[in-house]
């Protein structure tokens, strides 16, 4: 970013914003109030005017990249619009200027949104109840495993029970949540057509297995046409079933989980359900269960009495708290304003449109990019640019050419089964007209891959950041920035 100084090349000594008042205080020496070694080092902030802040950072802003600037294709992570009634929900201040901490009777309404919210993700997914606490996605994976743990410790068979069972395109998150909460993985193979492989699974089942985290639609994009006997299984050796309901945006108001043989799942309100997961939140991994999973949820549990809502604690079996407070509330809040705008009757048209605009994508650019398995994906489709590598191109470089053309690339390199992956995420929001010019945009890339791939191996051309030496940036990480080269003094 040669062209844009930063905040600190800026910087002028003594330049000010707004000075602040003087003290009309004695003075006292720091060192009086403090001993010298609690004391820190003077930070080497950078001194600037307060118009000049505003457009520094106004200027970069018009350098990102969203769902309200652009197509944002990235799959697998389900890049829908937020509707801004939600947003001017949440910041109504009677959600905004409560505290978690108020009385249980001043907050009536905050926890009719919560209560609300679980009761319809336990009917949207099939499940018995919710509990919407986890901030994340991979915190509802983890918040199940740990309940399965305690469910299998109800029954004196924790010990035995250490392995949990993972297909080989899962998430990343799953084998990091099994490890995380004790477990041993075991990799279950992807068959021919892109489903969990029912003979590889079997080969693996004994007693020793807790649990299967299974995502469906699978991270290919297809829908586990054998669950129901892949939950059999698992059940017939008293392991539990995991769903990870990453991809719940193909299904949503469609089928219900619940009702496959899945014993618990996570959702992600900011995927399906809308709320904004740019910048790293907040967000919301809700978790739906099976009634015999119940008494394992973390408390505090919101429930309603008669015409009033309140904090039941005491529950022995719970595995306790996965997050401060109540979770991200205000989450709740959007997603309360978004399953109600949609209704009964409108989610339905969610899951239908998001799986045909990814069949209308992989239709048009299959002759250049073709599916990974050949058959109709659901919300999104795992394309490979594997015909391309006899020209020396790889899915990197169609990537890095899209930014030229002003498109966010999807997905690269996963799941990581796919040679050359490119994962593709239309979402139900998008247009025709913007598909349409995507699909140009790829087949057109095809093109200059065959006639000049070195305009794809230099790209981008047009971007702020060309094409960075990833590998020499993976070995030779630096980002501390130096005020003067050998300058002890450093700004993280």
């Amino acid at each position: 970013m040669a062209d844009f100084p930063l905040i600190f090349e800026k910087s002028k000594p003594g330049r000010l914003g707004a000075p602040p008042p003087v003290c009309d205080v004695p003075g006292q020496p720091l060192t009086d109030l403090l001993p010298r070694d609690l004391i820190r080092e003077p930070a080497a902030l950078p001194e600037l005017g307060e118009l000049e802040v505003v457009r520094h950072f106004t200027n970069l802003s018009h350098r990102n990249y969203g769902i309200d600037t652009g197509f944002y294709p990235l799959g697998s992570c389900t890049m829908k619009y937020n509707p801004r009634v939600n947003e001017a929900a949440a910041a109504n201040p009677s959600f905004t200027g409560v505290h978690p901490m108020q009385p249980v009777e001043t907050v009536q309404g905050c926890l009719r949104v919560v209560h609300d919210l679980q009761s319809w993700m336990a009917e949207i997914t099939g499940f018995s109840t919710a509990t919407m606490q986890p901030p994340a996605g991979a915190s509802g994976e983890l918040l199940c495993l740990l309940m399965i743990r305690a469910y299998h410790e109800s029954r004196g068979e924790a010990e035995q029970r250490r392995v949990v069972l993972v297909p080989d395109s899962a998430h990343g998150t799953n084998p990091a949540s099994a490890a995380r909460a004790g477990y041993r993985v075991e990799s279950i193979k992807t068959d021919a057509k892109g489903l969990t492989d029912i003979e590889d699974l079997k080969a693996h089942l004994s007693e020793n297995v807790a649990a299967m985290m299974l995502t469906n639609p699978s991270t290919l994009g297809l829908f586990e046409e054998n669950i129901v006997e892949v939950c059999e299984l698992l059940h017939s050796c008293g392991a539990q079933v995991f769903c990870d309901g990453a991809n719940m945006n193909a299904m949503v108001g469609v089928t219900r989980p619940g009702d496959h043989g899945f014993d618990c799942m996570h959702l992600n309100l900011h995927k399906t359900f809308s709320t904004p997961h740019g910048g790293g939140g907040p967000g919301c991994g809700c978790v739906a269960v099976k009634a015999h999973l119940e008494p394992f949820l973390p408390t505090p549990v919101v429930a309603k009495e008669g015409d009033a809502y309140k904090l039941e604690w005491d529950r022995e079996s719970s595995v306790g708290r996965v997050h401060a407070f109540f979770g991200n509330f205000l989450m709740n809040v959007r997603a309360w304003a978004y399953v109600r705008a949609y209704g009964r009757e409108g989610l339905p048209e969610i899951a239908r449109h998001a799986v045909l605009n990814a069949n209308y994508v992989q239709a048009r650019i299959r002759s250049e990019f073709p599916p990974a398995f050949d058959r109709h994906c659901m919300h999104e489709c795992v394309l490979t640019a594997k015909p391309l590598r006899e020209f020396g191109v790889r899915a990197l470089d169609v990537s890095k050419r899209l930014i030229d053309y002003g498109f966010h690339p999807p997905t690269n390199y996963f799941p990581l089964i796919v040679p050359e992956a490119l994962m593709i995420e239309p979402t139900e929001t998008e247009t025709k007209e913007t598909l349409d010019a995507f699909c140009d945009v790829m087949l057109r890339i095809a093109q200059e891959a065959k006639e000049n791939p070195e305009v794809l191996h230099s790209a981008p051309h047009n971007a702020t950041v060309g094409r960075l030496d990833e590998a020499y940036a993976a070995k030779t990480l630096d980002v501390k920035w130096n005020r003067n080269p050998g300058s002890p003094v450093e700004v993280g």
